[in-house]
């Protein structure tokens, strides 16, 4: 018997937290909506906070017995990531990816949610508050990006290219010595790399096909499980750094995603390699 993924109900409360929650604030933050967390980077304002309640809210109604594991609820309670391993069934949540962008007025933020059955991702789902669109990615059935008309369009990653060649994006900033230094010296030796300081978008991108990697070096949940997903059903490859699997419940060992397995040796050589 297949197994019926509950994707459906996710991404309408991501819509609608947007409009509701997120789009009104946004390039109207006040004073004392916006707060630090961890450091100058890491940033939560009044529309995350708004924006995750409202969409635990109606998951709950849609799903009264999953666990809902927010960004922001998190921070408060650590001990939510502890069920990502035990529960049935788990929805990961993003209100605002890319809020230091989003509270800079820019418009390169996303909302973020995975679905996860027995440990494993089954629905990653992509909401773009501005062009008011969904990436969607289903386990063993492609990844595709689909208007509020119900208009589709299949994703598909970049095909390879020759390391001189290869255009990605680099997150550099959380590794730790020396491979920072490392990586950020061999970034000469492929086309070039940026950062968007937002891995919705950056994961759309590489999906897509208009750059063919994405390296990272922090591996939260809810920043990393819809997109993953998406990019592995564009048909790209991705592990951590020394090879193994990326899992939901990874946290660290960074990650690299490629066009496919061969990219992915040739990039973890070149830009991680002494």
């Amino acid at each position: 018997m297949a197994i019926v993924v509950p994707y459906d109900p996710v991404w309408p409360q991501q819509f609608e937290a947007a409009r509701a929650e997120i789009l009104p604030r946004f390039q109207n933050l006040r004073d004392g909506e916006v707060r630090q967390k961890s450091s100058a980077i890491d940033l939560v304002t009044d529309a995350d906070e708004a924006a995750e309640r409202a969409i635990e809210a109606g998951l709950a109604k849609a799903f009264p017995g999953a666990v809902v594991v927010g960004e922001e609820g998190s921070e408060r309670d650590s001990a939510l990531l502890d069920r990502l391993g035990e529960a049935d069934l788990v929805i990961l949540v993003d209100p605002i990816d890319g809020t230091k962008n989003f509270s800079a007025g820019l418009p390169l933020f996303g909302v973020m949610a995975a679905v996860v059955m027995g440990g494993e991702i089954v629905a990653g789902i992509i909401h773009e508050p501005v062009m008011d669109d969904v990436a969607l990615a289903l386990r063993g059935e492609g990844a595709w990006v689909e208007r509020r008309d119900g208009r589709r369009a299949d994703l598909t990653v970049s095909p390879a290219v020759p390391m001189p060649d290869m255009y990605g994006i680099a997150s550099w900033h959380f590794l730790a010595e020396p491979l920072r230094s490392r990586l950020t010296a061999n970034l000469a030796r492929v086309a070039g790399a940026a950062s968007y300081r937002c891995a919705a978008h950056e994961y759309r991108m590489a999906a897509a096909g208009h750059c063919h990697f994405l390296l990272f070096g922090k591996l939260m949940p809810w920043d990393h499980a819809p997109g993953w997903l998406l990019h592995r059903e564009a048909g790209g490859f991705s592990a951590r750094f020394d090879g193994d699997p990326y899992r939901v419940s990874e946290r660290s060992g960074g990650l690299l995603c490629a066009p496919d397995e061969d990219s992915w040796r040739a990039l973890r050589a070149t830009l991680l390699d002494p």
